[in-house]
């Protein structure tokens, strides 16, 4: 059996800037008490920067990439990158909370606008059915994040400061903009291309162009900067394929971060463990995180019904047992695990049938698929906030997660075919 090509490594270098962004995003859960203190404001006040960050990728994706798409891919992916490293320098400099708050939107927009640039560079980096191995890879250094880099953010925090922490997330982008401007290929963001920056899925001559998701070609121009207006990318989401695998998409990330975000209680409080098994059992999560979107990378592109199929009933089930055996240590770690796992190979999957079925939107995929996930990043804490204050309490997020998961198989269920890849 013949051995798969290698992936371009500008693949990696674009993963070395996710993780950077990834750990921006999650780090703050740990340092908000500091953070309060520091700049004499409540701490429920301080949990705004979390939730404007959170809106504004979900507003900053599709916005950032509609300016950006005729940009060269190169100069948006380092534009976007070193305008979320300034972002970070002058947040660490502060000593404003409305500073501090700009800095985070400003942030989000950067981290919205690279990630969708990001998703359709990596889709075109590879051949077009190979794009959910390449954006496995691309998440991946979120999973990283979570197993090093949010731990290590608040092991940083705490020795020297919330400060530090953004000083060490502005100095993660400058080795990743330096691969960026060596490894990533110039030309427009709809442009197809392969990782040296020969013409992929779009012929040199102009005749033909990217295969979009009904099969069809668009065409382009000889440069290449061609194909749909921005009119005709946003026509597509009135394509209810697109909108189910969006919603959902959203509806399990919403159970993901719904439980992520307050796993630290159920860790203090009903497993009855020490505040260092906080990280011990955010680091398990991630690890499964990453085995997760790995499998599922291999296996997205051909099989996502499979993977749906295999992976929806344990994530559903694992939920609520997650919440009736919290108190057992070692079944929580297990199902911590596991549950990483299967969140990441579903939702992983989800997303990459957002950018297959917005392929007739080459500059707008990325952050049709990146809205995908972060209306689940913001849904799902806020709904699992409002069950901490029911009679279930610190598990309570535990089994909001588990009734997302339910809703996503039960909308599921009756559309299978739109979950299943096109012939062409």
């Amino acid at each position: 059996m013949p051995s798969m090509p290698s992936m371009p490594l500008p693949l990696y270098l674009l993963a070395m800037a996710v993780f950077a962004m990834g750990t921006s995003e999650f780090m703050l859960a740990g340092l908000l008490p500091d953070i309060a203190s520091d700049l004499d404001v409540p701490v429920g006040t301080a949990g705004v920067l979390t939730s404007a960050f959170a809106v504004g990728m979900v507003v900053g994706a599709p916005l950032v990439a509609a300016l950006a798409r005729d940009w060269p891919r190169r100069s948006s992916l380092l534009g976007f990158l070193l305008a979320f490293a300034a972002a970070h320098v002058v947040g660490a400099l502060t000593t404003s909370f409305p500073v501090l708050l700009a800095t985070r939107v400003l942030a989000a927009l950067a981290n919205a606008g690279f990630l969708a640039v990001a998703l359709t560079t990596a889709a075109a980096l590879v051949p077009p059915d190979r794009k959910g191995r390449a954006l496995a890879i691309l998440l991946s250094g979120t999973t990283v994040a979570t197993i090093a880099g949010v731990p290590g953010g608040s092991l940083l925090g705490a020795f020297l400061g919330w400060r530090a922490t953004f000083w060490a997330v502005a100095a993660l982008c400058l080795p990743a903009a330096l691969g960026i401007l060596r490894g990533v290929p110039t030309g427009p963001v709809t442009r197809g291309g392969t990782g040296d920056g020969a013409a992929g899925p779009v012929a040199r001559d102009g005749k033909a162009g990217p295969v979009t998701g009904d099969g069809a070609a668009r065409p382009v121009t000889g440069d290449g900067t061609g194909g749909p207006s921005l009119r005709a990318e946003l026509a597509q989401l009135a394509r209810p394929r697109l909108l189910l695998v969006m919603l959902l998409g959203a509806l399990v990330n919403a159970a993901t971060f719904g439980s992520f975000t307050f796993l630290a209680p159920v860790v203090t409080g009903t497993a009855g463990l020490g505040e260092l098994w906080i990280s011990v059992v955010l680091v398990l999560f991630g690890a499964g995180s990453l085995l997760g979107v790995t499998v599922a990378g291999r296996l997205s592109d051909r099989r996502p019904g499979l993977v749906l199929a295999v992976g929806g009933p344990p994530l559903l089930v694992g939920w609520p047992m997650l919440a009736v055996l919290a108190d057992s240590p070692v079944a929580l770690c297990l199902l911590v695990f596991a549950q990483g796992a299967l969140s990441f190979a579903l939702g992983s999957t989800l997303i990459a049938r957002v950018l297959y079925e917005a392929a007739g939107a080459p500059t707008m995929a990325g952050s049709y698929a990146t809205a995908a996930l972060n209306v689940g990043a913001t849904a799902g804490p806020l709904l699992a906030a409002a069950t901490l204050t029911t009679r279930a309490g610190d598990l309570g997020p535990l089994w909001a997660s588990g009734l997302l998961v339910a809703v996503a198989l039960l909308v599921a269920l009756p559309v299978r075919a739109a979950l299943t890849p096109r012939s062409t």
